[in-house]
């Protein structure tokens, strides 16, 4: 046999030979599969000359396949089997059956406002499940660009020119102190003040911290190396223990810390003439094929606003 003619055959052959010796007869073979008989016969024969050997004998009893019939059967109806379920999950697709997301988020909106979201969303879409990464806004960009995960939720406007980028929720950084903290009887602080206060800040990559210093250095020509800063920890829950315990103070999203503002661990103090906004956005790669699933979650979560928060 040769191998290079043995490539040549085709799942129609394939087909052929299982409908021969499902239904015995030529005939009825040729019926099921919508075939004229010379046809169905012809199949059976490019097959022969694909394999350089004789797939069934006919006899008085009926049809018989040789040695070398019953190995191409067995492959063959396999063969088959896979195109028949390629082609179910394919068609699957198309519908709205649901199906798996996977999503990087940067800590705020990973920690406090998507579990709330996907609580909700889940009850009405029990069927798609999302899986979520947490990173730094920077981190979780570099997911998607890197195809790790199929959409991100950051604290900042992307700006490589792959990614395409929904606004999502609002978001305001709030300057929070413990409870026993004697700023809480004043109504305001003036920057001089936060100056020479005891800051704790997050890491190197956090769009909350980027955000900070974006708004000291355009609004009042202010660095972040010119504060008094005494700890620099790696999530928000770290930060607001750590306000909490009276390390220092911290500028930090609000909805970070609704949840304490409104149980009295902590109070907010406003920054006499600087109020820090932003926006966290819905990120994905530019050429990215949207299922039916991913697009009853994108619309979901962009109609979604999170409660409790006073922006």
């Amino acid at each position: 046999m040769s191998m290079d003619r043995f490539k040549n055959i085709t799942i129609q052959q394939m087909e052929a030979i299982i409908a021969l010796v499902e239904e015995r007869s030529f005939s009825r073979a040729a019926k099921r599969m919508l075939l004229t008989q010379p046809a169905l016969t012809k199949n059976i024969k490019n097959a022969e000359d694909c394999l350089g050997s004789r797939l069934a004998n006919r006899s008085s009893t009926g049809i018989s396949l040789t040695p070398e019939g019953k190995i191409l059967f067995d492959y063959a109806r396999r063969v088959v089997k896979l195109r028949d379920e390629a082609r179910e999950r394919i068609l699957a697709l198309s519908k709205d059956t649901g199906g798996n997301i996977y999503l990087s988020a940067s800590t705020i909106p990973a920690t406090y406002i998507l579990p709330r979201a996907l609580s909700d969303f889940n009850k009405a879409n029990a069927d798609i499940h999302v899986y979520i990464k947490t990173a730094d806004s920077e981190d979780a960009m570099n997911m998607v660009l890197d195809n790790e995960v199929e959409m991100g939720v950051i604290g900042k406007k992307p700006l490589n020119k792959k990614l395409a980028s929904e606004t999502l929720w609002k978001d305001r950084l709030a300057l929070v102190v413990s409870r026993h903290h004697a700023w809480c009887k004043k109504k305001s602080v003036t920057l001089p003040e936060l100056l020479n206060e005891p800051l704790v800040i997050r890491e190197k990559g956090s769009a909350t911290k980027e955000l900070f210093e974006s708004y000291l250095k355009k609004s009042k020509s202010i660095s972040l190396a010119q504060f008094n800063i005494c700890g620099e920890l790696g999530s928000s829950e770290a930060i607001k223990e750590a306000v909490i315990a009276g390390w220092g103070v911290s500028v930090i999203s609000i909805h970070a810390v609704s949840r304490e503002l409104s149980q009295g661990l902590l109070s907010e103090i406003p920054i006499q003439g600087l109020t820090m906004e932003r926006n966290f956005y819905l990120i994905y790669r530019r050429q990215f094929d949207f299922r039916p699933f991913h697009k009853t979650f994108v619309h979901y979560i962009k109609g979604y606003t999170p409660d409790g928060v006073k922006l």
